[in-house]
């Protein structure tokens, strides 16, 4: 099997940062690449240079539209000695379509959505959803296992991205309605602490409460994972949903549109709560 000997990391966000600096520090030879230069270590500040000398090929970005501009530069520079690893969060379609590009030239594809926070990837506690070949998986495996707590092989190629969609839907989902008891209890003259206080020892605790209870009862919303990736997401979700009715998340989608509309984006997604009151 072919080894993996260095590795290229497109997308110098919170997530690529971090999983940058864990591989270098295992002197793994890492080149990294931003669309807006960074002052980082192995940065390189030409794409198709910062693929050159690599074996695996990591791309995490924002969305579709980003990892078609990386792959149409790439492309034509890519060949059978290079397995790329697409980790941005995207639709299952996208992912087949990438994927065609991609083995055209001889290269291995795998997708490998991911969950975990800035918190979770620098402690290499992220948690890979994989999809395609099990050999392709295998090859990518030293690496990914260097990041990560668990690599789940979900299926074929797009099962993984479906998922990674089910899963921030499901998440959207319940902070929705977190949000909304929360500001029902708020108008009914409830402190927040009673209200956490009785949610822990309700059924309906969540993690994702327990996350978001501090910037709640703080009402300050830094990002942990922005209004804006959050909406793009539950858009994907119903592209990929189009032969069936999705009526809850439908909704939830005209929330975040108008959260959105109102300068939101760059917030964390809970503030949206500021909607209610």
């Amino acid at each position: 099997m072919q080894k993996i000997s260095s590795v290229s990391i497109l997308g110098l966000g919170i997530i690529g940062q971090a999983w940058a600096k864990n591989l270098q520090a295992d002197g793994i030879s890492t080149q990294v690449w931003n669309r807006t230069p960074k002052d980082f270590p192995g940065f390189v500040p030409d794409l198709v240079e910062a693929i050159a000398t690599s074996d695996l090929i990591i791309l995490v970005v924002a969305d579709p539209a980003a990892v078609a501009s990386i792959l149409d530069q790439i492309t034509p520079y890519l060949n059978a000695r290079h397995l790329l690893v697409q980790s941005s969060t995207i639709s299952s379609q996208w992912t087949k379509t990438f994927a065609k590009q991609v083995e055209s030239t001889g290269a291995k594809f795998l997708e490998a959505p991911f969950t975990g926070s800035k918190l979770a990837a620098e402690a290499r506690q992220t948690v890979f959803y994989v999809g395609g070949e099990k050999i392709v998986v295998e090859l990518a495996e030293p690496i990914l296992k260097k990041l990560s707590k668990a690599i789940l092989h979900i299926g074929p190629l797009g099962s993984a991205s479906s998922l990674k969609l089910a899963m921030n839907m499901n998440i959207a989902m319940v902070m929705q309605s977190l949000t909304e008891s929360l500001a029902f209890a708020r108008k009914a003259g409830i402190s927040d602490e009673i209200f956490f206080e009785a949610l822990k020892m309700n059924v309906s605790r969540s993690g994702v409460s327990d996350l978001k209870e501090p910037l709640l009862r703080e009402n300050k919303f830094s990002p942990q994972f922005s209004l804006k990736h959050m909406n793009k997401d539950l858009g994907l979700a119903l592209g990929d949903s189009k032969a069936f009715s999705l009526p809850q998340l439908e909704a939830l989608k005209a929330i975040y549109n108008r959260g959105m509309e109102l300068g939101m984006g760059d917030e964390d997604f809970s503030g949206l709560i500021r909607l209610l009151e």
